[in-house]
């Protein structure tokens, strides 16, 4: 979607219905409704047009005042084994990208059945400066710098070409980012210089996991930001005179918030879910966080408890606000929470309607489908995983469930 949107002003986005995936590809894992939202949120996407036709026809796309289809550079084909985009690619209408390397969702699903950790990243930094990684010492740096790159990419405004999103790093102990250590230092380092807030935005601090960055966490997001808006309403920002001395001061007027996302390191989230959680890595869901519209700065590695410590050292200060969502499927043993309500800037978005789509619900759905997944797998040449591997799964599942019940007790 990046590459398609540095190609025009403008990107319209078709999602299949799932009935249309289901009989020319396989299963989907996500509703309708779901991707929809997911698209919606992708700050590159002009507009999303669901129930779009798996095959595309010049009329449809003439109709939404496209020129070209893009597509990535593997081969789609209908049910019937024909190419899916044969009518625009006739026409001379039709134009391929890369790819995105290094993740699918037949990686993902195989993820999840096969519960394995190699996707983990111990440390960021260290991968993207060639320190840490499989490989030579040379083949290391490549794929850091190709990493970096990528991070850079994900982090540009809705044209896919300027500057969008500041990306930092926070450098401290893993027992500092897994617990609530009040008096554990740390830095917050620059990685990509982005646009800073403006004056008179409020800053505000979210965090999470993000794993499987889904319609759950873009929902909580979208009322992340529709609060804020509210908030401004009533304060008068966007009262026509408020607008023009926006506009007078500094050429351009802007949205009343500035959300700072911080994310969670690997071991960090598997010390509390456990099995073989997050399912992404962290540059993969730092990613899946960076092509987020409702975001305008990005913290890898932020700690478990936001501390006073991290909080103060956060790039632009102390936060305005810190908004919480609705997760409970992961009792803890303390409040993480403590020092944002103590200090007055804690607040919470309610119940929604995606807000039982995470991580651990993708899983299960994966799970209660597996044969249909399966089949897919194999019809992609991937080997299927087996009823050993699938029960084993189902395990971890149900011991991870236990913790969280112990935890809850002893909370």
């Amino acid at each position: 979607m990046l590459q398609a949107r540095k190609s025009g002003k403008e990107l319209v986005v078709g999602i299949h219905s799932d009935e249309e995936i289901l009989e020319h590809k396989g299963p989907t894992v996500m509703t309708l409704k779901e991707r929809v939202s997911a698209v919606d949120a992708c700050r590159w996407a002009t507009k999303s047009v669901p129930s779009a036709p798996y095959v595309t026809a010049l009329p449809w796309v003439s109709h939404y005042g496209c020129y070209y289809v893009v597509h990535g550079d593997d081969i789609t084909s209908d049910s019937n084994g024909e190419d899916c985009y044969r009518f625009v690619k006739a026409a001379g209408r039709f134009q391929v990208v890369k790819r995105t390397p290094g993740i699918s969702t037949t990686d993902l699903v195989g993820r999840m059945l096969l519960c394995t950790r190699g996707h983990f990243i111990k440390s960021l930094s260290r991968v993207l400066s060639g320190e840490d990684g499989s490989g030579s010492i040379a083949e290391r740096k490549v794929v850091g710098a190709e990493m970096e790159q990528r991070i850079k990419d994900y982090a540009t405004d809705e044209s896919g070409l300027r500057p969008g999103c500041g990306v930092w790093s926070w450098n401290a102990s893993r027992s500092a980012n897994e617990n609530d250590n009040a008096d554990a230092a740390g830095s917050c380092d620059q990685m990509v210089v982005g646009v800073s807030p403006l004056p008179g935005q409020r800053i505000v601090y979210v965090d999470g996991g993000f794993d499987l960055f889904s319609s759950g966490h873009i929902e909580f997001l979208r009322q992340v930001t529709k609060a804020e808006e509210s908030m401004a309403h009533r304060s008068g920002w966007y009262d026509q005179d408020a607008k023009e001395q926006r506009v007078a001061r500094h050429g351009q007027d802007f949205k009343p918030a500035y959300v700072v996302a911080g994310i969670h390191d690997d071991e960090v989230i598997n010390h509390w879910k456990g099995v073989n959680y997050p399912i992404m890595n962290i540059f993969e869901r730092g990613l899946c966080v960076l092509q987020c519209r409702y975001i305008q700065s990005v913290v890898f590695s932020a700690p478990f408890a936001p501390t006073k410590a991290y909080l103060t050292a956060l790039p632009y200060g102390t936060p305005h606000a810190v908004y919480h969502g609705p997760t409970s499927y992961m009792p803890l043993t303390y409040d993480p929470y403590i020092v944002p309500k103590e200090l007055g800037i804690y607040h919470e978005i309610g119940n929604h309607d995606f807000q039982n789509v995470n991580a651990g619900e993708i899983v299960q759905r994966i799970l209660k489908s597996r044969e249909m997944y399966e089949a897919r797998q194999r019809a992609k040449g991937e080997k299927a995983v087996g009823e050993v591997a699938v029960k084993r799964r189902e395990k971890l599942e149900q011991e991870a469930a236990e913790l969280e019940k112990q935890r809850a007790v002893n909370k």
